[in-house]
């Protein structure tokens, strides 16, 4: 699951959200580190940026995941950036072991620059977040969900992220609403080596976005058991 809390003011959603979605793994952003909850709905706070003032973190089960390692980046900023300073770091790319199915994933969490930003510029963060990505496994399966901001133009960001050899997933919904000239698909998800069986996008919060959820299976068996599945 993936959700923007909208400078925070929608922390209090996530124990509920996890518990009624059943996730395995929750991404938020815009995200204050310092008063994030160790736990929530059965996960445990994996990871988080500290230098943000809307920060990022990753949430997963620890009765499923093992951390293999993590990194925590900064990306290329915009004129936004520069001025408001509001996010330093805009992505955490977590390894993961999954004990249930035997195999490695990847799973990140990305915010990418606001509006103000041009579409090119996104792209380019979007790739280098990719490239971090992969510096973690250049093998396994790996997904990254968050704030994309780009809800419009999506064939051309489509066809740049297929060309990378990851594929773009949106959700069956808009999932900002706030102004009604901005609504449109601004969270969902990219993935090497899963199969996205679907991106829901779920009822409005507090928040100015709509959480997310997506459910994903390894493409091949990771194990003589077959195929097991991951939800992000």
């Amino acid at each position: 699951m993936s959700y923007n809390l909208r400078e925070h003011t929608a922390n209090s959603e996530l124990a509920a959200l996890a518990e009624a979605s059943q996730a395995d793994v929750l991404c938020v952003q815009e995200c204050d580190s310092t008063d994030l909850a160790t736990s929530v709905g059965g996960l445990t706070l994996a990871a988080s940026t500290q230098a943000n003032r809307l920060g990022l973190a990753i949430y997963k089960r620890d009765d499923r995941f093992d951390v293999q390692d993590f990194g925590i980046h900064s990306l290329q900023k915009s004129l936004h950036d520069r001025v408001l300073s509001p996010a330093h770091e805009r992505l955490i790319a977590m390894h993961l072991y999954d004990r249930e199915a035997e195999a490695e994933v990847i799973v990140a969490s990305f915010h990418a620059s606001p509006l103000t930003a041009t579409n090119s510029l996104r792209r380019k963060q979007i790739e280098a977040a990719h490239d971090f990505v992969r510096d973690l496994s250049s093998e396994a399966p790996a997904i990254m969900v968050g704030d994309f901001n780009y809800p419009w133009f999506q064939t051309n960001l489509r066809r740049k992220i297929e060309e990378s050899g990851f594929a773009l997933s949106l959700s069956d919904q808009p999932t900002y609403l706030r102004y009604r000239k901005f609504t449109g698909h601004f969270d969902f998800a990219t993935s090497v080596g899963l199969h996205i069986a679907g991106v829901e996008t779920l009822p409005a919060g507090i928040s100015d976005h709509r959480p997310i959820l997506v459910r994903a299976n390894y493409e091949a068996p990771a194990s003589a058991a077959g195929t097991a599945s991951a939800v992000a």
